[in-house]
Parts: C-alpha cells; sequence; structure tokens
C-alpha cells in the first residue's frame, strides 16, 4: 500500500514537474525572449512604398514590429492617414500593395503594420484579440496591447515626418477586421477618425456574461464612449462560404452565425439593441457590399467611400 502510495506520489511530482518545465519555456520562448526584426534607422517616410522597424512598445524593447507604408507624391501633412490591418496571414505587404492605385487615386498615405508571428495559427491573442491576455490567459499591460502598437507607430511616422494630423482612419479585413472592431470598444480614446471592420471571421459581443473575445468579460469596456466613434461594419454579400480562410468553429463562435455575413449583422444588431436600451448616441453603421465574398482586395476598393466621406 505504501508502496503504490509512493510510486503515485512520484508520477504525481514528475507529471507536474514536466507541465511546469512546458509551461515556463513556453512562456519565455513567446513573451520574454526578443522577438521581430532589427530596428532600422530613424528616417522620413520615402515616397512610394517604404518600411521601417521600431519597437513595438514605449515602456519595453522586448518586442519590435515592421511598418510598411506607401506614400503618394502629392501627399503633404495634413492629408489623410490610412491604417490597413492585415488578416490571418500577417501579410502586410500584401495588403499595402493593394492600397497602392487607392492611394494614388485618393492621396492616402498608407501604413500597414506586420503583426509577424509564426505560430499565428495558435496564438490569435497576440493580434486580432488585441494581446489584452497572453496565451496562458493572464493579462497584459496596456501599453503592451496590439492597439497600442497603433498608437505608437501613430506617434512615431507624426514625430520623425512632422506631421500635424491629429487623427487617422483605419481599415481591417478577416482578422483585420477582428482587430479594428474590438480597437474601437476597448480603446475609445484612441485617434480614430473613421474605423472599417470588414468581414470579420468573428466578433466579440456586448455581453459581459461571455467571455472575451466572445463577449466582453473581464475587460473594462465604456460602450457608450466606443460607440461615439465611426464604426463601419463592412460585410461581402457574398462572403457566406466558411471554407474561405480561416473561420472560428467553436461552440461560441457558431453562436453568432454560420457564417462571416451573418455573424457581422448578429454583431450590429446586439449593439443596436444595446444603444437603444440606453437612448445613447450610435456611430456605428452596418454596409453590404453587393457581388463581393472574402476578398481583401475588393473590399479595400469599396471602403474607399466611406474613408472620403
Amino acid at each position: 500500500m505504501n508502496k503504490a502510495l509512493r510510486i503515485l506520489k512520484k508520477g504525481i511530482i514528475y507529471t507536474f514537474s514536466i507541465l511546469l518545465l512546458l509551461s515556463v519555456t513556453g512562456y519565455v520562448y513567446l513573451y520574454v525572449l526578443p522577438k521581430g526584426p532589427e530596428i532600422t534607422p530613424i528616417k522620413k517616410i520615402d515616397k512610394g512604398i517604404d518600411s521601417f522597424v521600431i519597437n513595438a512598445y514605449k515602456s519595453s524593447e522586448r518586442k519590435t514590429i515592421r511598418v510598411w507604408t506607401y506614400k503618394p507624391e502629392n501627399w503633404n501633412d495634413k492629408d489623410q492617414i490610412v491604417f490597413v490591418m492585415h488578416g490571418g496571414g500577417r501579410n502586410a505587404e500584401d495588403y499595402l500593395n493593394a492600397w497602392v492605385e487607392l492611394a494614388d487615386k485618393n492621396n492616402l498615405l498608407i501604413v500597414a503594420p506586420e503583426f509577424e508571428n509564426k505560430f499565428s495559427k495558435y496564438t490569435t491573442n497576440d493580434y486580432q484579440e488585441g494581446n489584452l491576455f497572453t496565451f496562458f490567459g493572464t493579462k497584459n499591460p496596456k501599453s503592451e496591447w496590439a492597439y497600442t502598437i497603433v498608437e505608437n507607430i501613430f506617434d512615431h511616422i507624426k514625430s520623425v515626418n512632422s506631421i500635424t494630423n491629429e487623427q487617422y482612419d483605419i481599415f481591417g479585413h478577416s482578422a483585420g477586421g477582428q482587430f479594428v472592431h474590438r480597437m474601437v470598444m476597448l480603446m475609445p480614446e484612441s485617434r480614430i477618425g473613421t474605423a472599417i471592420a470588414a468581414n470579420s471571421g468573428f466578433y466579440s459581443l456586448p455581453n459581459k456574461d461571455l467571455e472575451f473575445p466572445y463577449g466582453i468579460q473581464n475587460t473594462e469596456i465604456d460602450l457608450q464612449k466606443s460607440f461615439n466613434k465611426r464604426l463601419i461594419i463592412l460585410l461581402g454579400e457574398l462572403d457566406n462560404d466558411p471554407s474561405l480562410g480561416t473561420f472560428r468553429t467553436t461552440e461560441l463562435a457558431m453562436k453568432q452565425g454560420a457564417h462571416r455575413l451573418e455573424r457581422g449583422t448578429t454583431f450590429f444588431n446586439a449593439n443596436k439593441e444595446l444603444k437603444n436600451k440606453n437612448n445613447w448616441k450610435f456611430n456605428w453603421e452596418i454596409d453590404t457590399v453587393k457581388n463581393i465574398g472574402h476578398d481583401y482586395k475588393k473590399m479595400s476598393k469599396s471602403s474607399i467611400e466611406w474613408i472620403k466621406n
């Protein structure tokens, strides 16, 4: 009996030790070791396609981020700045290229941050979920939120290029759409003018009883302030095929709808219902674009009318 108990205790201790080692190793690899490309010398943004690398956080040098830009020939201070947030493929350069012609036609400075992560299929918390929580569920400081990084990039661009713009617009598609709508909800103090969340895979519903990122449990969201921001939920009429892109099929995600088009409508209606219940100001709109599916290039073109008006 005593021998069996000793063996059981050893087994428990061994198992616990292995799990602890794996957890510590995982934490160090994901959150402690320096990550990202090498920082580039500080310089003004060149016309055409350009990029630079800066520290993602103001309070730490632990993480760096590459930022792609496109500057039209005639762009000057106070002309519009548009942040373009990539999808789950973390392909910021591709998204930038999709905006080159749009930028030339509409005289827009395009800024496309690249949230590089080779494990992005498993650690979506660092990008589209805002990095509010670590992979292990512990809270990150607001200074390390992914949304704060966008504000830091804006500060850097303003400082280095002597830009006096007080706000920027932001467009995100798919995972980028998730990023954008959550940034508006969680950071209404951001300097966003118009935010466009296009074809998001799933949403953070205004439900305090649902865990984040499906709801807003354990967050400090003030939706009354969030509703003051201009947010456009942009949906593709043909984005009703869940096999396209990475589509979350967890139980809580499926309750939002069978496909992205349905989920976007569910999200907008839930927030509008809350607004009506409280008689709050509501500066959000929904727009369904005909004959377009899960296509970031076509959805980018469709967003221009919202950005320019």
